[in-house]
């Protein structure tokens, strides 16, 4: 399931992408020669060239990507020919500079418009639901714990900037390569000094604040061996065989060693505690369902789901470029956060979930517009500041160049997803 959404996802943000530059062209009436899901390389899967029709649509058996190949064009086809004659007036090259420069911003334009239409759908259908970071408390791993953090502790700041959303503290914390954290702990604020070596073990992992849950009862199903032993909804769990927990946290690794036995539990239900027999199943479970705190849904109709999804995806962009600017900055080493298609498949649901698909799915196609920005010329973005100079300058850039500069810049894709790969590799390997 998981490989069959990261195909689907891919092939529909590609086609969106690649849609961007067909659109533009057709409309400054520049030839589109081929329009393809995924690279044919000498081989397609399928394809058809329609009845008095100049561009052929297939898809190819290399699933890296897709294109959408302009004539006049220097792409990562690489195919010169056509440039030894004299520009014709359907080419690319043809055409004046700010309509070459949309044709070439249409796939990333595409994308995000792409993902504010989900966004806004998802708003409308869903609305918007978050753990407010409002009187939370964290739950540490080792790395937060080595960096000065504590169970219990509410962060209140990062240097001067107030989260509002607990599930983004994160990467809050690393985004901003923020320097201090301020939290609050047992009734004193604390200020954590965070070492800025450390930003590149934030990316790389996961989890380090989890929400502090009070082992507070909610519901307990049916189905569970403690439905009817008497507790009700409301009632804290403070303790397990006598050993103290203070979070729900604190209660897995006893309830391991329990699996399959009676055991316990201290109560406090209002003014009172009571001492409750329950049973721990095999795996080590209570069957019991605890209240999450701080869990916040703004609902919003079609009319207010458009501003809130535009907002959201340009906040989104926003967060992005962020992460970029940390992958592009060595000393973080968020480097060794980059992913492929093998991290990329990690983040779906092991079960359908139109709710999650087109969350992701709307991240993706940011992600895939940022990317395409990058200066680097085998992208769009390399394309577009040339473009931009051009303008600018009133120079054009040669054929040749624009060709070596794609060389260039393939290889240096190439490398990118070497590290990709490499870091993939080496996660699944640890």
């Amino acid at each position: 399931m998981k490989v069959l959404q990261v195909i689907l996802a891919l092939s529909v943000l590609i086609l969106i992408h690649e849609l961007g530059h067909f659109v533009f062209a057709k409309i400054f009436r520049i030839r589109v020669e081929k329009f393809y899901l995924f690279f044919d390389a000498g081989f397609a899967l399928f394809r058809f060239k329609p009845k008095n029709s100049d561009t052929e649509y297939g898809i190819g058996w290399l699933p890296l990507g897709g294109y959408c190949k302009i004539s006049g064009m220097v792409d990562e086809s690489l195919d010169t020919e056509a440039l030894k004659s004299e520009p014709k007036p359907w080419e690319f090259r043809s055409k004046p500079a700010w309509q070459r420069l949309l044709v070439m911003s249409g796939g990333v334009l595409f994308n995000f418009i792409f993902a504010i239409i989900v966004y806004i759908g998802i708003m409308a259908g869903w609305g918007e639901t978050y753990i407010s970071n409002e009187d939370n408390s964290i739950y540490v791993n080792e790395l937060a714990y080595e960096m000065g953090f504590r169970n219990g502790d509410r962060i209140l700041k990062f240097d001067e900037y107030t989260p509002e959303r607990f599930e983004m503290l994160q990467a809050d914390m690393a985004r901003k390569t923020a320097e201090k954290a301020t939290v609050l702990r047992d009734g004193d604020t604390v200020n954590i000094y965070i070492d800025q070596k450390m930003i590149g073990d934030v990316l790389n992992s996961p989890g380090m604040f989890d929400l502090a849950i009070p082992f507070v009862v909610d519901t307990i199903p049916a189905s569970s061996p403690n439905h009817a032993v008497g507790l009700m909804k409301g009632d804290r769990i403070t303790a397990i065989d006598g050993h103290p927990i203070e979070f729900l946290q604190d209660s897995r690794h006893l309830l391991a060693d329990y699996g399959g036995k009676n055991t316990e539990l201290t109560v406090v239900r209002g003014l009172d505690t009571l001492q409750v027999p329950v049973q721990v199943d095999t795996n080590g479970l209570l069957g019991i369902y605890a209240s999450i705190p701080g869990v916040k849904t703004k609902s919003y109709n079609l009319l207010t789901a458009i501003p809130a999804g535009i907002r959201h995806t340009f906040s989104s962009i926003g967060g992005y470029i962020q992460d970029l600017k940390l992958v592009f900055t060595p000393s973080t080493e968020a480097y060794k956060s980059v992913g492929s298609f093998i991290a990329m498949g990690q983040i779906f649901p092991g079960a359908w979930d139109w709710y999650r698909f087109l969350n992701i799915l709307a991240l993706l196609s940011i992600m895939l517009g940022v990317m395409n920005l990058i200066p680097i010329p085998a992208l769009d973005g390399g394309h577009i500041v040339f473009t931009l100079y051009e303008m600018i300058t009133g120079k054009k850039p040669s054929d040749k160049f624009l060709t070596v500069a794609q060389m260039i810049g393939m290889a240096l894709l190439l490398g990118l997803m070497i590290l990709a790969f490499g870091n993939d590799i080496g996660r699944l390997v640890r």
